[in-house]
C-alpha cells in the first residue's frame, strides 16, 4: 500500500478513535468537564498527564532541535524533566488536597482576593495561548508533509478535531482520548527509534545506541562529530552556550514546568491526595521512555541527514562528473516549504556546511562552494528521519500520527485550562455567581470554542521553532503562576496585596523582556532590538527570562507583604492545613 492512503487510513483512525472516546466520555455535569468527576486511577492518569505534557515540542522540536544543537540542547531535557519533578514533590500533592477545580479558584481563595483570582486568570490565558500556538505549528508540519496539504489547512484541520472532542468531552472525555494519544505517541516516537539504532548501531535501544559504536566500527558520537567538524561546525558532543544563559534557561523551564495550569489540573482529576503523589510517579514512567530516547533520536536524525545529502560523485559523462540527485524524501519535504535547497553554483549538488565558519572558508573556496545552499526546519527531523532512513510505510504513518497525538493532546490540556479559567473563575467564580451549573457549563464550552479559534490564528504566524514557542510559554508561567503557588503553600505571611503585585510585576517585565527582542504578540518588524545574544541584558535570551521574572515575583511579593498587613487567622490556618497531614480535615476527602 502507498504511503499516501496508508498515513489517511493511520491518521483517520487515530482520529476516528479521539472522536468516540470523547462522545462516550461526554461530561454531563461542571464535575466531569472540570475534573474529570475525580475519578480517575492513578496509573490512567499518569498515562494521560504525561500525554498532557509531552506536547509538539517533546515530540516533534526537541529531538531536531538536538539534533542541530548537541550538548547545548541538553537544558531542554534537564529543564522540563527538572520541572516535572518540582511539580510531583512541592504543588500536585498539596493542591490536590486543596481541593477545587482550577489553580485560579486556589490562587483567589489562598489570598482571600477576586483580584487575585482575576490575575491569575489572565496570566493563566497568557500562558496557555502562547503554549497553545506551538501546538499549532506542530499540526500544520505534521499535517504538510503526510497528508499533502500547506501547514496553515493542516493546522485547520486539526484545530476542527481538537474542536469535536475537547469541547464535547471537557477534562473526563479529554482524559480517556489522551490516554489512547500517548500510546499512539509513545509507539510512534520508539518504534522509529528502534529500526534505525538497529541500523547504524545493531542495538535495539536507542538509549544505549547513542553510546555504541556505528556499523562503521568507530563510535557513533565520534563519528558524528568528525561529520559535522569537517564541514566547520561545532563538535556535535561540544558545549558552545553561555553556561550562564543555559542555567537561567534550564531554571526557567524547570519552574515553568511546575507552574504549568494545564499539567496542575491533571492532578485534580483522581480520587484522593495519595493518588496524585502515585499519579506523579507514574506519569515520571510514561515521560522516561520518550526523554531517554530523544538525544538518540536527535543524534542519529543528524547522521543520517548527514549521509544522505552528502552524496558522492556516481560517474563522469565527458570529463564531468554526475552526482546523485535528491532524494524522494528531500524532494517530498520541500514542497512543503520547511526544507530548502538553493544551486548557488549550478553543480546540481547540495553544499550542507557552515559558510559563516572562517576556518572552513579557505576550503569552501577551494571547492567551488558558494555558501551553504540548505535550509532545514528543525521541527522535521522527528517526522523525516524514518523517511530518510528508508523504513516501512507503516511506520512512517504510525509518525505521522503519533506527532499529530502529541500536538492534540496537549491543545485539548491547555483549552481545558482556559475554559475552566473563564467559566469556573471570572464567570461562576467572580462576576456572575447566580449562573445555574447548567449555564456555566454551557459558557465553558463556548470559551473553549472561542480560544481554540484564537489559538489556531496565532498558530498561523508562530514565532520559531515549536521548542521555542513552548519555551517562551514556560517562562511566562515560571514568573507569574509558580512562585504564587509556592508562596500560597509554604508561606503563611504573604498576603493578596503582595501576590497580586508579584504576579504583576513577574510577568509584566518578562512580556517586557519578550516583546523588546520578539516583538508584540510575534509581529514581525515589532522588535525594539535585534534578539542576539549580544544585544541581551546579561545574555540572558528571551526564552530563558523566565527565571528572572521569577525573582522578581518574590522579592515584589515579599516585601510588599512585610511593609503590610498579615493574612487573616483563618488564611494562615488555610495554608497550614494544607501543608501539614495533621489536622487537614475533610480537605483531605475532596
Amino acid at each position: 500500500m502507498d504511503l499516501q492512503t496508508l498515513t489517511y487510513i493511520v491518521v483517520g483512525a487515530s482520529f476516528a478513535l479521539y472522536i468516540g472516546i470523547a462522545f462516550w466520555a461526554r461530561a454531563g455535569s461542571t464535575g466531569e468537564f472540570y475534573a474529570a468527576g475525580r475519578g480517575v486511577h492513578p496509573i490512567a492518569n499518569g498515562m494521560a498527564t504525561a500525554a498532557d505534557w509531552m506536547s509538539a515540542a517533546s515530540f516533534i522540536s526537541m529531538a531536531g532541535i538536538i539534533s542541530f544543537s548537541g550538548y547545548g540542547a541538553s537544558a531542554y531535557l534537564m529543564g522540563w524533566t527538572g520541572g516535572y519533578v518540582l511539580l510531583a514533590m512541592l504543588l500536585a500533592p498539596y493542591l490536590r488536597k486543596f481541593g477545587k477545580f482550577t489553580v485560579p479558584e486556589f490562587i483567589g481563595d489562598r489570598f482571600y482576593s477576586s483580584t487575585a483570582r482575576i490575575v491569575a486568570v489572565v496570566c493563566l490565558i497568557i500562558c496557555s495561548i502562547t503554549y497553545v500556538i506551538g501546538q499549532m505549528k506542530g499540526v500544520g508540519v505534521a499535517f504538510s508533509r503526510f497528508l499533502e496539504v500547506d501547514a496553515s489547512t493542516g493546522l485547520l484541520i486539526g484545530t476542527a478535531i481538537v474542536f469535536l472532542y475537547a469541547v464535547q468531552g471537557g477534562m473526563k472525555g479529554i482524559t480517556y482520548t489522551q490516554i489512547a494519544q500517548y500510546c499512539v505517541l509513545i509507539l510512534a516516537y520508539t518504534i522509529p527509534a528502534i529500526f534505525i539504532s538497529m541500523e547504524l548501531t545493531g542495538n535495539i535501544l536507542p538509549q544505549v545506541g547513542l553510546f555504541s559504536n556505528h556499523v562503521s566500527g568507530e563510535p557513533l558520537l565520534t563519528k558524528l562529530d568528525q561529520i559535522v567538524v569537517d564541514l566547520g561546525f561545532a563538535e556535535y558532543t561540544s558545549f558552545t552556550s553561555n553556561p550562564f544563559n543555559m542555567f537561567m534557561f534550564t531554571m526557567s523551564l524547570m519552574i515553568g514546568t511546575a507552574g504549568l495550569p494545564h499539567v496542575i489540573i491533571r492532578f485534580f482529576t483522581v480520587p484522593k491526595v495519595s493518588d496524585a503523589r502515585w499519579t506523579a510517579g507514574w506519569s515520571l514512567v510514561f515521560i522516561a521512555i520518550l526523554y531517554t530516547t530523544a538525544p538518540g533520536v536527535g543524534a542519529m536524525a543528524r547522521m543520517n541527514l548527514m549521509d544522505t545529502i552528502q552524496t558522492g560523485a556516481v560517474g563522469a559523462e565527458d570529463g564531468n562528473l554526475l552526482y546523485e540527485s535528491r532524494p524522494d524524501w528531500f524532494k517530498n519535504w520541500e514542497t512543503t516549504g520547511l526544507l530548502k535547497f538553493e544551486d548557488k553554483n549550478g553543480d546540481g549538488r547540495i553544499q550542507y556546511y557552515n559558510d559563516k565558519s572562517t576556518s572552513f572558508a579557505p576550503k569552501a573556496e577551494e571547492f567551488g562552494w558558494k555558501g551553504n545552499e540548505l535550509t532545514v526546519d528543525r521541527d522535521i527531523m522527528v517526522l523525516a528521519n524514518p523517511e530518510i532512513a528508508k523504513l516501512p510505510n507503516w511506520v512512517i504513518a504510525l509518525v505521522a500520527a503519533g506527532g499529530l497525538a502529541a500536538a492534540l493532546s496537549t491543545a485539548a490540556g491547555l483549552l481545558m485550562a482556559i475554559s475552566s479559567a473563564v467559566s469556573h473563575d471570572l464567570l461562576k467564580g467572580t462576576f456572575t455567581p447566580q449562573i445555574t451549573e447548567k449555564q456555566e457549563l454551557m459558557w465553558a464550552r463556548i470559551s473553549m470554542a472561542v480560544a481554540i479559534v484564537i489559538s489556531a490564528y496565532l498558530g498561523l504566524n508562530p514565532p520559531g521553532f515549536a521548542a521555542q514557542v513552548v519555551a517562551l510559554a514556560f517562562g511566562l508561567a515560571a514568573s507569574s503562576i509558580f512562585p504564587a503557588l509556592m508562596m500560597g503553600i509554604f508561606s503563611k505571611r504573604v498576603n493578596s496585596k503582595g501576590a497580586i503585585l508579584g504576579m504583576v510585576a513577574g510577568i509584566a517585565t518578562t512580556l517586557l523582556y519578550i516583546f523588546t527582542y520578539k516583538g508584540w504578540f510575534f509581529i514581525p518588524g515589532t522588535a525594539m532590538l535585534p534578539n542576539t545574544p549580544d544585544n541581551h541584558l546579561l545574555g540572558i535570551s528571551p526564552e530563558a527570562f523566565g527565571t528572572v521574572g521569577a525573582i522578581i515575583n518574590f522579592a515584589v511579593a515579599y516585601g510588599v507583604s512585610a511593609m503590610s498587613a498579615e493574612p487573616p487567622k483563618e488564611i494562615q490556618d488555610l495554608v497550614e492545613s494544607i501543608r501539614i497531614p495533621k489536622g487537614a480535615g475533610a480537605a483531605i476527602d475532596h
